[in-house]
């Protein structure tokens, strides 16, 4: 099934699809393990610095190998795509979805990019997402908030036929120094006035209770990154602190686990079920 239509079920249903991003092949596996286990579907996420760091058609191989052997169905996605160049190579390389980022523009150039964007991966049977308003990404201070409006994502998706739209209803990427507080009132304005499927960045941190209520509100793709980088890699650095052991093919499963149990908590979240 095209992921533009899934998108388009669970939102009715009013239950999220978590989309993970994955960094090797331990990561990969951890959520996979966590998908096949519990028969979820899992969005696969890929950034430019991914990309560069296993390569563009390492990295999709890898991903459709894996949804193949864990018998999970999937879509690989390029998450914050910074450029039409980086965006057309992705196409070309069998993406299911890309993520145009033109959030830090003015209005109007977001509007103009994200439109040659769609007009592309259109052409491919790609679906397309935007983002609107501000979300701070990791570095930059999670006190300036600009929160996106239900008129401005309104004309927005009119004006670029945008499948998906991620916006900023209180949400920031990597770690709070507080529990964010989410703008549940504009989130249901947002989504009452356009019919894009809506996405919520920034998820690492926030509570159950909340992502629970933004589903029920109208979110339905949810990011998971930074939590999942961290688990990895807190893990690890105890596993070595305390042996001295130069197999990695011992090391890394346990790690490799971590990741699966907290993929396992966040897609039952994601059934919205309670």
């Amino acid at each position: 099934m095209k992921l533009k239509h899934k998108l388009q079920g669970f939102t009715a249903q009013k239950r999220g699809l978590l989309a993970t991003n994955f960094y090797n092949l331990e990561t990969l596996q951890g959520v996979m393990k966590a998908a096949s286990t519990l028969d979820e579907p899992v969005i696969l996420q890929l950034t430019k610095s991914s990309i560069d760091y296993m390569g563009l058609n390492t990295a999709v191989a890898m991903g459709r190998a894996a949804l193949k052997e864990y018998g999970v169905e999937g879509w690989i996605h390029l998450d914050h795509g910074g450029s039409v160049e980086l965006v057309q190579a992705c196409l070309d390389a069998g993406f299911d979805s890309v993520m145009i980022d033109g959030s830090e523009l003015p209005f109007n150039e977001n509007v103009k990019i994200t439109q040659e964007v769609v007009k592309r991966a259109h052409k491919y049977g790609a679906n397309v997402e935007a983002e609107l308003g501000y979300v701070a990404k990791l570095g930059q201070s999670h006190e300036h908030q600009g929160f996106t409006t239900a008129e401005e994502a309104k004309t927005f998706v009119e004006q670029t036929g945008v499948d998906a739209l991620a916006i900023s209803i209180g949400t920031a990427h990597g770690f709070y120094k507080q529990e964010p507080k989410l703008q549940f009132d504009l989130l249901s304005e947002i989504a009452a006035a356009t019919e894009a499927t809506l996405v919520l960045h920034g998820s690492s941190g926030v509570s159950e209770e909340q992502l629970r209520k933004a589903i029920t509100r109208g979110i339905c793709k949810v990011n998971l990154a930074t939590e999942i980088k961290n688990i990895f890699m807190k893990t690890l650095q105890q596993l070595l602190l305390e042996n001295e052991e130069i197999d990695l093919r011992k090391v890394f499963p346990k790690a490799t686990k971590e990741v699966t149990d907290l993929v396992s908590y966040k897609l039952d979240i994601m059934k919205n079920d309670k």
